[in-house]
């Protein structure tokens, strides 16, 4: 009688942990409670009777009960909003298509759901207004040298509409300018003129600094009258190396002064 009594004992646990398993799975389905699974990067945001809860749930099992709860999750994931091509007349009266995109992530959930029917939407339409009114305000050049500070004055008037909704602007860029053809003619002969004024300065300036090198040269050379006769012998010297048929007679500047004295007398 004492051998079987382990083997009772296990049998009769067995039978207790069968019994539960049916109890739980019956309770279930007579209750229809529906267990639904969070994702890591999802929240759940649960309404019962109609009244939301107060923080939401997940990641992991989120229990709904039929009939009495509303389950809606919410992607917490970096999103990309595209804003269309939007005509803007900027403050020097000049039309153009600007095109940019915006990142956005949902930080409270709850507000996500019940602050706005659909904060992705709200949040193009308020990225698309803030666009154009932000860029009136820039003059063309100003727009293309210094598109950082217009990126981020974008991004904080986004920001401060989209933060009520429990929705965050990480960034804002801006893709494309797209200037009208005329304008880009404009800009095309202002680019050539500016590039030929700067290669008249250039040539100008290298003009003057070899002026003024050799007048300094010929100081020197006057000074000395050996170092020009060494000249004037070295330039023979480089034309009689070209084999041509050029016939070069040197006259000392002596005898045009000499001439120049017995005219004056």
């Amino acid at each position: 009688m004492l051998t079987h009594q382990p083997l009772l004992a296990s049998s009769s646990l067995d039978l207790v942990w069968i019994l539960v398993v049916v109890v739980v799975v019956l309770a279930l389905i007579w209750t229809r409670i529906t267990v639904i699974i969070v994702k890591e990067f999802e929240r759940a945001v649960v309404f019962r009777l109609g009244r939301v809860r107060e923080s939401a749930k997940g990641p992991g099992v989120v229990i709904r009960y039929p009939g009495v709860d509303r389950v809606v999750k919410v992607n917490l994931r970096v999103e990309v909003v595209d804003i269309p091509p939007q005509a803007v007349i900027t403050a020097d009266n000049v039309t153009v298509q600007v095109d940019a995109v915006v990142y956005f992530q949902v930080i409270d959930p709850v507000k996500a759901t019940i602050g706005v029917d659909n904060f992705r939407f709200a949040s193009q339409r308020v990225a698309m207004t803030s666009l154009r009114s932000i860029m009136g305000r820039y003059e063309l050049d100003s727009l293309l040298a210094h598109r950082d500070d217009v990126n981020n004055e974008l991004r904080a008037v986004i920001a401060a509409s989209t933060h009520t909704w429990g929705v965050e602007v990480r960034q804002v860029e801006i893709r494309d300018i797209t200037l009208p053809p005329e304008l880009l003619r404009a800009m095309a002969r202002q680019a050539e003129a500016e590039r030929e004024r700067r290669a008249k300065v250039i040539a100008a300036t290298g003009e003057l600094e070899a002026s003024r090198e050799l007048a300094e040269a010929a100081n020197k050379l006057t000074a000395s009258p050996g170092a020009l006769q060494l000249r004037t012998l070295q330039t023979l010297a480089e034309v009689a190396t070209e084999k041509n048929s050029t016939l070069i007679l040197p006259i000392p500047f002596e005898l045009f002064e000499g001439l120049g004295r017995m005219k004056q007398s």
